[in-house]
Parts: structure tokens; sequence; C-alpha cells
């Protein structure tokens, strides 16, 4: 334990240069960050404290999907923190109001509950499937059902939900009535299911589970399924909505809609944002007092998240981030092609991409992103063998083939290794 700083040494603690030392010294080690720290983003460009510059095909993990310091966001957030930045939810207010007509009538749903993550938004539709059970005397409807290898947030509730065990260890109890049947094989979701089920929960792309998309069979089938049970549909849509696949939402591009969606990450393009959207009739699981969040849909987010969805659905915008996927999809499989040693395949959805690793290299994707990062390309891990790019949808073809060319230096190196 550390005394406190005197009140005179005030000056030194705010206004001291910092360092990557620390967050050794004073963060709690639940993160294990680049040694580098970043102080100035434009795009997807980044640049640290000694002034070098990054390409950044992370997104900070499929979040900012306009770039950092898109222009007319920042003008969004500022002119609203001059207005109004918080009210809580004893009231409402004018950018919220208008943030939940706007996506009620781009997507299937009726009505928006909004939060501040991804986790939030998941904990809120799996509350919302029990409590909607309760609410109809349906009292033995508390099974939730997901995925191995799906990844729903680190609340105690979503942590459990979640297909992967690492996650849950050390925080039990966990919450009961949870099954996990493995993604994409439809004979194992129908036996789970029955009248003891409240909802089915599932990525269309798994992401942190290895970007590994939903085959349209799939969730056709799961769709069916939760039909025949009575049970709710929820797509967890926190990585892979708001235009990351090429479409406003993954669902939209498979022809099958949800009683439920969870929506974050990019919704509010760094500033913390979700949302939970629901069916009328799935939505009057939640009533005035059954839910709740200080923070979710201030005025700040609200303003944030209309600004965004202005640029997305802005004509031909998704267009051109079909445009960029396919250009980065063709260069992994060229990657691959050619160092089949060391690569296994790559696969994904839109600017949502995963790099298989094989041979050797299987179980080194924390390698492969520390070796690009030292090439100045950021990039992600999803599990131990696949590397995972997320890039900014306001890519160009020139950073495109830019990052395409630093992987291939990264994988001639793993291969001279």
């Amino acid at each position: 334990m550390t005394a406190a700083a005197p009140l005179e040494t005030l000056a030194g603690l705010f206004d001291a240069p910092v360092s990557r030392a620390d967050f050794d010294r004073h963060l709690m080690a639940t993160y294990a960050p680049a040694a580098f720290v970043p102080v100035r983003a434009s795009g997807l460009d980044v640049w640290d404290q000694d002034g070098r510059r990054y390409l950044d095909f992370s997104a900070g993990i499929a979040v900012t999907s306009l770039g950092h310091c898109h222009p007319a966001v920042t003008q969004a957030l500022a002119q609203q923190a001059g207005q109004i930045g918080h009210l809580s939810n004893v009231y409402t207010n004018e950018p919220v109001l208008r943030l939940a007509r706007v996506l009620t009538g781009l997507t299937f749903a009726d009505r928006v509950f909004f939060c501040n993550s991804g986790a939030e938004a998941n904990e809120g539709a799996l509350k919302l499937a029990r409590r909607l059970a309760y609410n109809r005397g349906d009292t033995q409807r508390q099974t939730i059902v997901s995925c191995t290898q799906s990844f729903h947030g680190r609340t105690v509730f979503t942590v459990s939900v979640g297909g992967q065990p690492k996650y849950m260890e050390g925080f039990g109890p966990t919450p009961q009535a949870i099954v996990h049947v493995p993604f994409n094989d439809l004979d194992a979701a129908a036996a789970a299911m029955g009248p003891h089920v409240a909802a089915f929960i599932v990525e269309p792309v798994q992401g942190e589970g290895g970007v590994t998309p939903a085959h349209k069979s799939y969730l056709e089938g799961l769709r069916a399924l939760c039909d025949q049970h009575g049970a709710l549909l929820i797509f967890d849509e926190v990585q892979t909505g708001v235009g990351r696949t090429g479409h406003l939402y993954a669902h939209q591009a498979y022809g099958v809609s949800p009683d439920v969606m969870t929506t974050a990450k990019a919704l509010g393009n760094g500033f913390p944002m979700g949302a939970v959207l629901a069916t009328e009739a799935a939505a009057a699981g939640l009533t005035v007092g059954t839910h709740g969040t200080t923070y979710g849909g201030n005025p700040l987010a609200g303003a944030v998240a209309l600004q965004v969805l202005r640029e997305v659905t802005h004509p031909g915008f998704l267009e051109q981030v079909r445009e960029r996927a396919d250009q980065l999809a063709q260069g992994l499989e060229a990657l691959v092609a050619d160092h089949p040693a060391l690569l296994a395949s790559t696969r994904g959805m839109g600017l949502l991409r995963g790099l298989v690793l094989g041979g050797a290299q299987a179980g080194k994707s924390a390698a492969w992103v520390k070796q690009a990062q030292d090439a100045g390309l950021l990039v992600l891990a999803a599990g131990p063998d696949v590397v995972r790019l997320a890039p900014a949808l306001v890519c160009t073809a020139a950073q495109v083939d830019e990052a395409l060319a630093l992987l291939r230096q990264v994988a001639q190196a793993r291969a001279r290794a």
C-alpha cells in the first residue's frame, strides 16, 4: 500500500510526463498492452510518443470504423457537449430520440434500449429473454443456448454465456441454465432446444472465436427452431454491426431476422455506446423498473451514434466497403497461396478477416501480431491460431495494399526463421 500524495504535489500528479512503465506501476494487470504508447491518430494512421507511425488495421477491435478523429463525428460530439452532456434516464433527450427512430427505421426492430458497451447490450438482451418468459407466466423457460467459441462480453452473465471456458475460470459459481453447442451445427442446436429454452444467442460471424462466419442454412435453421419452440433468437452483432461486413448489419446479408439484436463498438466510433434492438413482442420483456443504466442513452452518445449512422448509410459507402473487402480477401488468399507451409486459409466477411495459421505457426498468432506491430502494422489475434484484420471502413485501396505488403514481410520473415 502506498501513502496518498500530499496536496502540494498535485500539479506533478496531473502534469508530469507518463510512459508505458506507468501502466505496470499503477493499473491493474488485466491487460498486457504494447510497449509503445499511442498519442495521436487520424484516419488509419497512429503515432506513438516517439513519433513513429503505424497503419491501424485493428480499429480499436472493430470500433473506430470511420477512422480515428473523424471530423464529422468529432464535430457532432463537440457541438452536443456545448449543449447538454448528461441527464440520466429520469429524463429523455433529443439525440437519443432521433437515434432510436433511425435505428428502428433501418432495421427489423420496433424498440431500442441504450447502454454503454457490447457486454451491457448482451446482458440486457439475455435479461430480456428470461424476463419475457417470466412475464408470460412461463417460469420454467430459463435456459440460454449459445455456441462454443463464442464471445458475448465480460460480465459474469455474458462471460458464462460465452463459449470459451478460459474466460470463466475463477469466477464461479456462474449463472445456471446455460447450454453450449457447437457453432454451425444445426443438429446440435435442435437437440438443445425445448420448452425450457428462453433464447438462442449467436454471432453471425464469430469474432473472438476465430473470425468464422455462420452458414446461411445455419441461421435459417436457428430461426425455424426458435419459432418452433417459442424461444427468442438473439443475434450478437457487437463486432459485425454498423457496416463491418459490407451491410449495415450482417444478418441482413443472410436474409434472416432475429427477435433481438445487440450492437455496440462501431456504433459510437470510440465513444461508449451500445444498444439492444427488439421486435415489439420481444421488447415486452423489459418494462418500467426491470432494467436500467445511468449513462446509457446520454445525449453525447446519441449525437455521436447519429453521426456515425449518417456516414455509414450515405449512398455508396457500403459499396465502397465491399470493394475494399474484396481487395483485402483476394490479397490474403494470395498470401496463403504463396506461404502454404505457414498459412492454412483465410476467412471472414466484409472487412472482418482472419488469417488462419498452419503448420509450425499454429498457436503463434500473438507472435505474428507482435511482428506485424514491429513492422508498423496494427492487427489483432482471434485465438491462438488466427490473425484478425478489422480496418476502418474508410480504408483506401492504397492502405489495403500497404497492409498486405507489411503482412507479406512478416510471413517472409517467419518463413526464414
